[in-house]
């Protein structure tokens, strides 16, 4: 097993190491069963794993030629958006353990499907996998509002996508929209 250093910058990305990468979106407190999942399907592909965290609160300034990406924060609270990777990371400890492959955590920032998107791209990802949202009414406005990382990125890239659903399904009847 190999746990690389967190990498925020995403220079490693042309890493021959991670090419075909098993890519995993984790948020903190995230149920464990997408990062399994992620580490089930890397095993089987005999891939790499790159869970991979989106700090929201900043965005890309510009990226050099190099891969170097530059980025600023949205607000003065920078610090979220360390404490949520320094969460990711330690859930990615715990939870792979035992896992036999190779595996890194990196944080990217900006939107959630493109930075995905944008890192699939440079490793030549073999597979994404990202879990569904708490049920509630926030969730489910934000979700009109923003879309699914999931949905957003079938629609934007080519490569296979495996949504792993966070606790029981809801009834088929369930009305999710207040009425």
């Amino acid at each position: 097993m190999t746990n690389d250093a967190p990498d925020i910058d995403d220079k490693a990305a042309a890493d021959p190491a991670v090419r075909g990468a098993v890519i995993v979106g984790v948020i903190p407190d995230q149920s464990s069963r997408v990062l399994k999942e992620a580490a089930r399907y890397a095993g089987l592909l005999g891939a790499p794993l790159i869970v991979v965290h989106v700090d929201v609160t900043r965005f890309v300034t510009y990226e050099d030629p190099d891969g170097y990406v530059h980025s600023a924060p949205i607000d003065i609270n920078i610090a979220a958006g360390e404490g949520e990777l320094v969460a990711v990371q330690a859930q990615a400890d715990e939870v792979l353990a035992d896992f036999a492959g190779t595996w890194s955590v990196r944080q990217l920032v900006g939107d959630p499907a493109m930075a995905i998107k944008h890192l699939a791209e440079q490793v030549d990802a073999k597979l994404l996998v990202v879990g569904t949202r708490k049920r509630g009414l926030g969730e489910s406005i934000r979700e009109f509002f923003t879309g699914s990382v999931g949905a957003r990125l079938a629609h934007r890239q080519h490569r296979t996508i495996l949504v792993v659903p966070l606790g029981e399904p809801a009834p088929d009847d369930e009305e999710i929209w207040p009425a």
